[in-house]
């Protein structure tokens, strides 16, 4: 069961390590296609934030929020390989910091592809939020394990 439970942490981490393999293999000096692509996507976002909230977000490099990503999918990916907390918790930062400003289907009308596409992708990154969160619950419950409980055999003496 430890080798199953093990092999199905391996599985679930694969999507957070090969897409950070891969954005860090594309990183370059300006932070490669990733960093391209979420420029127009955070400045909507930034917008969004300063007129719902009044909040106004600090400027930065992008590529200093694609490599925070790289860094948080690895090291999380890595801790809770070996079923650390720890990793889930950074696994779900990463989620709820990039899942709503990569996934914008709500700057969309809903009769748009894009719309769909988008809604699809935010739902799915749900899901995997919902499972390092069952996760985390699960490494934090209260309920006690069961311990296995080893039976005294009494020999009976022959004379």
């Amino acid at each position: 069961m430890a080798f199953i439970s093990f092999l199905g942490r391996v599985l679930f981490v694969s999507v957070f390590v090969l897409s950070a393999w891969q954005e860090y293999n594309d990183f370059g000096n300006d932070g490669g296609s990733s960093a391209k692509a979420l420029v127009p996507k955070f400045s909507v976002f930034t917008n969004h934030v300063t007129t719902h909230t009044g909040f106004q977000v600090p400027e930065f490099e992008i590529k200093l929020l694609v490599a925070g990503a790289i860094v948080l999918k690895g090291i999380g990916s890595l801790l809770f390989i070996f079923s650390s907390k720890i990793g889930a918790f950074l696994l779900v930062l990463h989620q709820l910091i990039v899942t709503p400003i990569l996934y914008d289907f709500y700057n969309y009308d809903m009769e748009k592809k894009e719309f769909a596409q988008l809604f699809i992708k935010f739902t799915q990154n749900l899901a995997l939020l919902g499972a390092l969160m069952f996760f985390i619950g699960m490494k934090s419950s209260s309920i006690p394990r069961r311990t296995s409980v080893k039976k005294k055999v009494s020999k009976t003496k022959t004379v």
